[in-house]
């Protein structure tokens, strides 16, 4: 006890004598700060010097601009694999892989990977989805993906890149991931001089109408090209991108995309650029690996 109160007045000591010098200092200056005010953040300064602060904080969503989009994995980290299916795969089985695939990493007995393939036409919702917005039910099969985000369309002419990588080799950072699959998507559409865009308050990848004014009248529209929804188990990523090629538009009528009911949807082919599936396939792996690393083509 008496060691106790000793710590104290030593401390009181050190606590009077700070005072004095931040009063010595506001009377020099003639600072405008309330002497109260600093006397407060001094001897609270002091009361808490010795705890334990915490050392992460949360990022707005208007930061994820500024935020580093390279996201290459530690030294040693094997390439990436990836992987290309030529059929339609249904939406249950890529879910089912996906799964298992993330086991896999987490245990180690499996490396990183992208999956690129297209879908049948169906719905997808996320764990934001409103149901007020999927507007046809019936249209097409909806199934809940256990994603981040609300409703979206995938099917046939949509590029999907489902993302299977260990942050924990990388970044531990979900915006910036977020920001990362951004920028991916942005360089590749470069590779075609598509001027693809992000925007604070919307994740995905954005086409503003007034470069190509001859597709719409309103010029001051913006459409989505790309769609990101992902989900982090255990620090690994799953689900991924997707990216209209050349889908049927029409069928993003069933649902309000993303929860968005003031811009729409556009595709390269709707755009004027009539590329095919395997044009992108080469142009998203080499902005890949400018961003995420080496790969390796797996069957």
């Amino acid at each position: 006890m008496d060691r106790q109160v000793e710590v104290v007045q030593q401390e009181d000591g050190k606590k009077s004598g700070m005072i004095f010098l931040i009063k010595f200092l506001a009377l020099l200056i003639n600072y405008h700060l309330s002497y109260f005010f600093i006397i407060f953040l001094i001897t609270t300064q002091t009361q808490t010097s010795r705890q334990k602060l915490p050392m992460t904080f949360e990022l707005k969503p208007t930061d994820r601009n500024h935020l580093s989009y390279h996201f290459n994995a530690i030294l040693g980290n094997p390439p990436v694999e990836w992987k290309i299916s030529d059929h339609l795969v249904e939406y249950p089985k890529a879910l089912r892989y996906m799964q298992g695939r993330v086991e896999k990493i987490l245990s180690k007995t499996a490396h990183e990977q992208v999956w690129l393939l297209e879908h049948p036409s169906l719905y997808t919702a996320g764990t934001s989805a409103n149901k007020k917005d999927l507007l046809a039910p019936h249209l097409f099969p909806v199934y809940e993906a256990g994603r981040g985000g609300e409703f979206t369309y995938h099917g046939p002419g949509q590029r999907i890149a489902y993302i299977m990588l260990d942050l924990k080799r990388r970044k531990q950072d979900i915006r910036a991931f977020i920001r990362a699959l951004e920028e991916w998507v942005i360089q590749m559409l470069a590779n075609f001089n598509i001027k693809g865009e992000r925007r604070e308050d919307r994740v995905g990848v954005w086409i503003k109408q007034s470069h190509y004014p001859s597709k719409q009248n309103d010029l001051s529209a913006e459409n989505k090209i790309a769609a990101i929804g992902i989900r982090v188990r255990k620090w690994v990523s799953l689900h991924g991108v997707s990216i209209n090629v050349n889908p049927n538009l029409a069928h993003y009528s069933g649902i309000i995309p993303c929860g968005i009911k003031n811009h729409g949807v556009t595709s390269f082919l709707d755009l004027g650029y009539p590329v095919t599936m395997h044009d992108i396939d080469i142009a998203l792996k080499k902005t890949f690996e400018q961003i995420f690393g080496p790969t390796i083509d797996v069957s």
